[in-house]
């Protein structure tokens, strides 16, 4: 006799019909049915976490960082092979198993192998790429539907893989930007931490010996000394628990709602992030608009994957004034985080009958801005680091050598 699965609770973030972002906690025996109940209720789940799978041996471990989802870059490739494969006469069916044959992700292939079975059953395409949405972002599934509808599905393919091949460069650019200030930074903190544990108190028994009041600078570095045996394993344990909460709750609305806000008012660093967000808002619209997909409805879909909350609050306000007969530009224009020359573009394309492409143009644009900030902004922290790292580290060692010039000093005046 089959034994019953265990029911775990199971909680949720997604969007409605209405492409409001709705939260909540259902009951479910498997991953796959909690999404099967969501998609019943007419809800695309973003977010899905399991609240406890029963107790003890019955309790589910799981340890994500052991096996890694799909990145941007193997579903543009896994796109690219298949707009290829489609467009030279290839069946959907063949297409999937041999893109399932050559794809080195496990998570994903075994996501194209389920895939594959219900397409293989009669299941269109569209329709096999919603039931794995914390798999297949949102926009590939609609792009999709619309080149099945459309009759362009290879096209269409072809969309997905230039908007998640641009996505990724642009992250690259981000990443690269800030690679440098991070790695010296911990250089920095390493180093300060090393001197404070090793040299440092080797320093102070010799000042002991020498007898004598020590300066301001070496007494504060004697005194820091003395701190790091406690100091050192409390930054440690706060730092992994921080890293462990940041990794379950860095996705989940309060936290962004807090960060996303910040992260666009931030010195140096906010121009560009805002710069990255309207790079992509333009981006997936154009894609959106470009492969027939109702302008209301690009609207939600770019809302729900801008990934940056004031963005999706700001498209949520411009999908209802749309809808009430307004153009999207005097939208647009009312919500201060739509630059102007964005609002101009759109206002153009709305005349010429060509928003797609003024849209394109607008991401080609914001994004070589943010190509250009990245390389001024590693240009100008580099030198900066620098001064920072060598004059942290010289204060450190002037301050450890100032009780000997004292005392040479003193020798002299004898």
């Amino acid at each position: 006799m089959a034994e019953a699965a265990v029911a775990t609770q199971w909680a949720f973030k997604g969007v409605d019909g209405g492409g409001k972002k709705i939260k909540g906690v259902l009951e479910a025996g498997s991953e796959a049915h909690a999404i099967q109940q969501l998609k019943a209720r007419g809800v695309m789940p973003e977010t899905l976490t399991a609240k406890g799978a029963g107790t003890g041996l019955q309790r589910e471990v799981n340890i994500p960082w052991l096996e890694r989802g799909p990145g941007l870059k193997d579903l543009a490739v896994m796109s690219r092979q298949m707009a290829t494969m489609v467009s030279a006469g290839v069946s959907i069916l063949r297409a999937l198993a041999i893109v399932t044959a050559q794809t080195e992700n496990a998570k994903l292939k075994r996501a194209l192998e389920e895939i594959s079975t219900k397409v293989e059953g009669g299941t269109a395409l569209s329709s096999a790429l919603t039931e794995f949405p914390l798999i297949i972002p949102p926009i590939m599934v609609h792009l999709v539907r619309a080149g099945e509808t459309g009759g362009f599905l290879d096209r269409s393919l072809v969309m997905v893989a230039d908007n998640f091949e641009a996505e990724s460069k642009l992250r690259s650019k981000v990443k690269a930007a800030m690679t440098y200030p991070v790695v010296v930074l911990i250089i920095a903190l390493v180093a300060v931490a090393a001197m404070l544990i090793f040299i440092v108190p080797v320093f102070e028994k010799m000042f002991k010996d020498l007898g004598g009041a020590l300066p301001a600078p070496t007494q504060l570095l004697v005194d820091l000394s003395h701190t790091m045996p406690v100091v050192v394993p409390v930054l440690l344990v706060g730092g992994i628990a921080f890293a462990i909460w940041w990794g379950r709750n860095k996705n989940t609305e309060q936290v962004r709602r807090v960060i996303d806000p910040l992260s666009l008012k931030l010195p140096v660093f906010g121009k560009l992030n805002h710069k990255i967000a309207i790079t992509r808002f333009a981006r997936n619209f154009s894609t959106m608009l470009a492969s027939g997909v109702p302008i209301l409805q690009s609207l939600s879909i770019v809302g729900a994957t801008s990934g940056n909350v004031v963005i999706t609050d700001a498209l949520q306000d411009v999908q209802e004034q749309v809808r009430q007969g307004r153009p999207i530009a005097e939208a647009l224009a009312a919500a201060p985080v739509f630059p102007d020359m964005m609002v101009q573009m759109v206002g153009i394309g709305e005349e010429s009958g060509s928003i797609d492409s003024m849209l394109d143009k607008t991401a080609d644009f914001y994004d070589d801005e943010v190509e250009t900030m990245s390389s001024q902004l590693t240009a100008m922290l580099e030198p900066l680091m620098i001064v920072f790292m060598g004059s942290l580290l010289g204060f450190m060692i002037v301050s450890l050598y100032m009780p000997m010039f004292t005392i040479f000093q003193s020798i002299q005046n004898m």
